[in-house]
């Protein structure tokens, strides 16, 4: 298990709150431009909530609800069930693409970071249905949100993008166990979530994500 230094903890909350306020007052005059061209495109919701998997403890794990502007097709796992996105996924749309590349899509997680269900920065939070079929296949899946709460974006997020199948899940799991060894010390802790915020400015402007 890790050790995570407390203070460290306490100090990566107000650093969220703070900067996750001061992203949502930025980038809201963006929102009613995003959610016309989402209406403008396809029928259904602008916003698209999702049960995920967060910050693990020791009695047990929390669950919470993340928002995200919706990126497919109204109803798109209707048919098939819970199912990772792939490349050139048909569900998507066209704005979504855009959305997907520029990670504008995740805009609306400032407000799970403020209500204290994610960080800026952390491991990227999975889906309940996904969970068990992971902790079964990949060793030590489980521990990576052991007390650290899941982020909007990460070390493994800036590395690899979205998820597509549990090969992606697999070798995502090494970074957050890196990012988790960060937390020990404040220090340690600034350096990784520099580097995780300068890696996620160049994906955003360079249209890296998927």
């Amino acid at each position: 298990m890790f050790s995570i230094n407390p203070f460290t903890l306490a100090a990566k909350r107000v650093f969220d709150i703070v900067f996750a306020s001061v992203g949502l007052l930025l980038t809201l005059p963006l929102f009613p431009l995003i959610a016309l061209a989402i209406k403008l495109e396809s029928k259904g919701p602008v916003f698209f909530s999702q049960t995920r998997i967060g910050k693990a403890l020791p009695d047990r794990t929390l669950l919470f609800d993340m928002i995200k502007f919706r990126t497919m097709i109204q109803d798109a796992e209707k048919r098939t069930g819970a199912t990772w996105a792939s490349k050139r996924d048909p569900r998507i749309t066209r704005v979504g693409m855009v959305l997907r590349k520029t990670r504008l899509d995740e805009l609306p997680q400032f407000i799970n970071v403020i209500k204290g269900d994610m960080s800026l920065i952390g491991p990227r939070p999975e889906r309940p249905g996904f969970y068990q079929k992971l902790e079964t296949a990949i060793p030590f899946f489980a521990e990576r949100t052991y007390g650290v709460s899941p982020g909007i974006t990460g070390l493994a997020q800036v590395n690899q993008g979205y998820d597509t199948c549990i090969d992606d899940v697999r070798s995502k799991v090494g970074f957050d166990h890196r990012y988790a060894l960060a937390l020990g010390d404040v220090w340690s802790w600034l350096k990784m979530d520099l580097f995780i915020v300068v890696k996620t400015i160049g994906v955003m402007v360079m249209g890296r994500g998927q």
